[in-house]
């Protein structure tokens, strides 16, 4: 992918369920995929359904599908299907199945806490801008992933020791070159750099790489999908919830822009040429003058 990865699609709640069918792959135009088992058209939305019994699903714009692939991965065991991690999506939390269960789930982490130091004031939005472009992820999507790791505080500590702004394990940190994570350019610089590599990794599937992200990714390997794990449910829908209405606001701005842009344009276009000012072509003699005057 050369440019930012762009896209919009939106969570929803609702009743309907269409006719299951075999597990589809769809394509966005920006790269990311989405599985599912059926779908359904609603307007100029396109509804995904991600469990066979319609319970969960994204609703995605169709103008945003570049197609739809059967999925030729093999299917997983049922009692680690990720469609049941991924109800998530729909603000569900079902209990993990009996083999899940017998993996202890790790015990929700308490509110992050600070580091007794004071760094001052950093530009935010400066740093995430730069990171975005080097590794042409969305800013938005960077900002929501900041916002569920440490509420954008730069020295946040979690009680597990993950540190910064996006919450680097020291371990990961090593790995990724960040010297000092309670820098906020080398911190952000290094958590999106992870987070663009696990998007490649599960080709641009945005739920498994945040869920990766959160839970390592051995543990969506290990449930081939989002881990049966509340903390993991909830900070995934946290991130896709923030994000899908960062671009719904976005939309809602630009479609109420178009009437006065639209206006603004016509009217420019019907002014007569009579109406616009002339241009003056003369100049004063001393403007144009190439040589100084000779003396006596």
């Amino acid at each position: 992918m050369g440019l930012k990865t762009k896209f919009g699609f939106v969570l929803t709640l609702g009743l309907l369920i269409s006719q299951a069918s075999a597990t589809d792959i769809a394509i966005l135009r920006n790269g990311f995929t989405i599985r599912h088992e059926s779908r359904a058209p609603l307007g100029e939305t396109t509804r995904l359904f991600l469990t066979p019994d319609g319970s969960s699903f994204v609703d995605v714009r169709t103008a945003e599908i570049d197609r739809i692939e059967p999925d030729l991965t093999p299917a997983p065991p049922p009692e680690k299907n990720s469609a049941e991690a991924i109800s998530i999506l729909s603000g569900s939390s079902p209990a993990p199945t009996p083999a899940a269960s017998s993996t202890p789930a790790p015990a929700a982490l308490p509110a992050q806490t600070l580091a007794p130091a004071n760094s001052g004031r950093v530009d935010v939005a400066e740093v995430v801008g730069a990171a975005s472009d080097r590794y042409r992820l969305d800013p938005d999507l960077l900002n929501s992933v900041i916002r569920a790791e440490s509420g954008f505080k730069v020295h946040a500590v979690s009680p597990k020791g993950a540190q910064g702004l996006m919450q680097l394990m020291p371990g990961t940190a090593s790995k990724l070159g960040v010297a000092n994570a309670f820098d906020p350019a080398a911190n952000v610089d290094g958590g999106t750099r992870y987070l663009r590599e696990l998007l490649e990794h599960y080709n641009f599937d945005l739920i498994k790489a945040l869920a990766a992200y959160n839970a390592g990714p051995q543990r969506v390997e290990q449930y081939k999908g989002v881990p049966p794990y509340r903390e993991t449910r909830l900070y995934v829908a946290s991130i896709v919830r923030d994000f899908n209405r960062k671009k719904l606001a976005q939309q809602k701005a630009a479609m109420a822009a178009q009437p006065k842009v639209q206006a603004q344009a016509k009217s420019q276009a019907q002014k007569s040429p009579n109406q616009r000012k002339p241009v003056k072509t003369s100049t004063p003699a001393a403007a144009t003058r190439t040589t100084p005057p000779t003396g006596n």
